[in-house]
C-alpha cells in the first residue's frame, strides 16, 4: 500500500546491484511512494548487476560514478539536478566494500593499501557526497541523506574485519556532517544499522549463514528484511521525520538491545545435557 510519502520529491539512490540489494528495494519503494530519482553505481558493479532492469521499472536514468572520485560525484549531482529538474530531496548512500574481507585476510594480517581503499569506498565516499552537494548547493532545504551501516561499528564481530572501522567512520561522518548541514540548510543525515541481510555483499562474508541464524534467534522480532529496511528508509526520506538527524538508527528486530534470548539459553542448556 502506497501513502504518497515522497510525492514530488527528487532523489539519488546508490548501490543497487540486483533484486536482493537493499538499495534495489528502496528504489522500488521510493517509486511507489511517488519519487523521481537517478540511480548510480560504480561502472564495474553495473557490469556485474542488473541495474538496467531496475531503471526500467522505476523510469530512472543511470549515472555511473566511482564513489571515490570527487569528479564523478560532481557529475552525479549536477546531472541529477538537471535530469530531475531541481534540487535533490533525498540521497541513499548504500556503498561498502572491503578487499581484505573479500580476500579472507585475517584481521592481524591486513593489507593496509586495501584497508585504505575500503575506508575510501565505504565511508569517506559519504563525506565526498555531502561536501560536493554542499558546494553545489544541490540539496533542497530539509533534504534527507541516509547511509546504510551495521552494528559492527559498535561491537566486535570477528568475521567483519576492517569493515567495522569503515562503518564506525561512516557513522562519525554522518554525525559531523549532519551537524554542519543541519545548521546550514536543515539537511538531515542519518545512518540505518540494519539486521544481517541476505544480499550479495552480506552472503559473501565467511560464516554469514551461521550468524544470520544466530541473529534471528537473538532478535525478539527476528531479522529485519530488506523490504522492511526500504520502508524504514522511506520514512526517513519523508517529511514525517524532519527533526531526526545525526542518528544511527537500529533496524534489527531488537537485536541491539537484547543480551541473550530464551531460544539461545534453551539451546545451550540442551547442549549441556
Amino acid at each position: 500500500m502506497a501513502y504518497g510519502l515522497l510525492k514530488g520529491k527528487r532523489g539519488i539512490i546508490s548501490g543497487a546491484l540486483d533484486e536482493n540489494s537493499i538499495a534495489w528495494k528502496i528504489a522500488l519503494k521510493a517509486k511507489e511512494e511517488g519519487a523521481t530519482f537517478t540511480l548510480t553505481n560504480a561502472p564495474i558493479a553495473m557490469r556485474m548487476g542488473a541495474i538496467n532492469d531496475l531503471a526500467k521499472a522505476c523510469d530512472a536514468q543511470i549515472i555511473p560514478a566511482d564513489a571515490t572520485s570527487v569528479e564523478d560525484i560532481e557529475k552525479l549531482f549536477s546531472q541529477s539536478t538537471e535530469i530531475l529538474g531541481g534540487k535533490i530531496d533525498f540521497v541513499l548512500h548504500s556503498i561498502g566494500m572491503s578487499l581484505n574481507v573479500r580476500k579472507s585476510k585475517a584481521y592481524g594480517d591486513l593489507n593496509y593499501e586495501w584497508m585504505q581503499k575500503g575506508l575510501d569506498i565505504s565511508a569517506i565516499s559519504l563525506h565526498k557526497f555531502l561536501q560536493v552537494a554542499e558546494k553545489q548547493d544541490a540539496l533542497s532545504e530539509w533534504a534527507s541523506v541516509v547511509a546504510l551501516s551495521y552494528i559492527a561499528a559498535q561491537r566486535t564481530y570477528s568475521f567483519y574485519g576492517d569493515m567495522a572501522e569503515a562503518k564506525a567512520m561512516l557513522e562519525s561522518i554522518a554525525r559531523s556532517y549532519g551537524y554542519r548541514y543541519g545548521k546550514a540548510k536543515n539537511v538531515r543525515v542519518n545512518t540505518i544499522s540494519q539486521s544481517p541481510t541476505k544480499t550479495k555483499a552480506g552472503s559473501g562474508i565467511d560464516g554469514f549463514d551461521a550468524f544470520y541464524d544466530f541473529a534471528e534467534k537473538m532478535s525478539p522480532l527476528g531479522n529485519a528484511t530488506a523490504e522492511d529496511c526500504a520502508n524504514y528508509a522511506i520514512t526517513l526520506f519523508s517529511d514525517l521525520t524532519r527533526y531526526v538527524t545525526m542518528q544511527n538508527l537500529y533496524h534489527d528486530g531488537g537485536y541491539s538491545s537484547t543480551g541473550i534470548s530464551e531460544e539461545l539459553v534453551q539451546m545451550i542448556q540442551q547442549q549441556q545435557q
